[in-house]
């Protein structure tokens, strides 16, 4: 998998490397899907939420540009894959997930792989977490209409957001957003597919 993404996709941020080879995306499928783990493919998990493709996962984290003095925040957690890769890359890592089994069962599986600079709560991810604010970096695994105000705020002068967005759930682009001392640049960095993000400042329903 490792391989593919350096040779095939051009990551080349060596500590996104290492993290994918360390973290064992078997341990956040089902075990019916184990065997599939290692595929260039999204899966589906409970509650109809899905484990992004490993190349989006790692591009994602690529263009976030964070080492280990970063504290990042991290909007659908899901099966708490992304924040386990992220764990590996970040000082400390705030994950939202906004389904409450999702989000226990996340935490439990960081805890066991002995990951203990990553926190996972349930709540409306669209809102942010401003207890820990400002973030040098915010990483969205849902796509939503905008960039939700919330976060932006949330974002450090100087940090990146990198989220799905698009006018239609079917149609999405991944974006970028650097904060700057007087603005937000915004960067499009190709197509892509994610579940909704629903909440206050995304989709208002399923």
């Amino acid at each position: 998998m490792a391989e593919r993404l350096r040779d095939h996709y051009r990551i080349r941020d060596r500590r996104v490397l290492d993290a994918m080879m360390f973290v064992p995306r078997h341990v956040f499928v089902s075990e019916a899907l184990q065997s599939r783990a290692y595929g260039d493919h999204a899966l589906p998990i409970e509650a109809n939420q899905t484990i992004s493709q490993p190349y989006i996962v790692a591009r994602m984290t690529e263009l976030l540009e964070v080492d280990a003095r970063s504290r990042v925040l991290e909007i659908g957690a899901g099966s708490g894959y992304q924040t386990a890769v992220l764990s590996r890359v970040a000082g400390q890592v705030y994950a939202i997930e906004r389904i409450a089994n999702l989000a226990r069962e996340a935490q439990a599986r960081i805890r066991s792989l002995d990951i203990h600079n990553a926190t996972v709560k349930c709540f409306d991810g669209t809102l942010g977490w401003s207890a820990h604010a400002p973030y040098d970096a915010i990483l969205v695994a849902a796509g939503g209409p905008d960039v939700p105000d919330p976060l932006l705020v949330q974002l450090k002068v100087g940090g990146r957001l990198v989220i799905p967005v698009g006018a239609t759930r079917e149609s999405q682009r991944l974006v970028r957003v650097i904060r700057t001392d007087d603005d937000y640049v915004h960067e499009e960095h190709g197509p892509c597919a994610f579940v909704p993000l629903i909440g206050r400042y995304g989709w208002t329903n399923e």
